[in-house]
């Protein structure tokens, strides 16, 4: 993990040396209007691990005008660990998680705007349906939550704005959990329903 966020961190000062101009000017009525896009983190599901998140990430986006954007984004993923578990000792440690796992199913709606060059900000609300498996692989449960995300990032032109990329960094929120199994419940309850620096390697390609 603690490789990752380094990575992480080169990413945003590489971004920072490249030309900064206007993410896309009020006069410029050419700009592609429709994107497609994922996260790079998809590429978790192949490395060796003993807790591959099985994750989808399918983004489809419209730019309304030159800095505001929506977008729906289609996501499952699971996780074997509360997600407010913060960064340090007990983050994703042995004895720290569930009695199995969580698969989670969402839609999340995104509202994006560009603040200054290519500085944005975001907010996602997700919904999602979840399902508790025990460590026989047996579903026990099904569960639902709201799972929101706010973010700042960075947008990257490339290949003549034909693809972008956007490194970001977030504070996730949980308003909603509906009753969780107890064994789960009893790992959960001890950790905040927010988490503070959760990172963002989203890509995409305008069309």
């Amino acid at each position: 993990m603690q490789k990752k966020i380094l990575w992480f961190a080169l990413i945003f000062m590489m971004a920072g040396t490249l030309k900064v101009k206007a993410q896309y000017s009020k006069q410029d009525s050419s700009y592609r209007k429709y994107f497609i896009g994922s996260t790079l983190f998809m590429i978790a599901n192949v490395v060796a691990d003993n807790n591959p998140p099985g994750m989808v990430y399918l983004n489809l986006g419209y730019r309304i005008t030159g800095k505001d954007v929506v977008s729906l984004e289609f996501k499952t993923w699971k996780y074997a660990w509360p997600i407010g578990i913060p960064y340090g000792k007990s983050f994703e440690a042995e004895g720290e998680g569930f009695p199995g796992h969580i698969r989670e199913y969402g839609v999340s709606l995104n509202y994006q705007r560009f603040l200054w060059k290519q500085l944005f900000a975001q907010a996602d609300v997700m919904p999602a349906l979840q399902s508790f498996v025990n460590d026989d692989g047996k579903k026990i449960d099904n569960g639902f939550q709201i799972f929101n995300t706010y973010s700042v990032g960075y947008h990257i032109k490339l290949f003549k704005d034909r693809l972008f990329f956007q490194p970001s960094i977030a504070i996730t929120h949980r308003p909603y959990q509906s009753t969780m199994p107890d064994s789960f419940k009893q790992v959960d309850d001890k950790w905040s329903r927010f988490f503070f620096g959760q990172p963002g390697l989203h890509f995409g390609y305008n069309f």
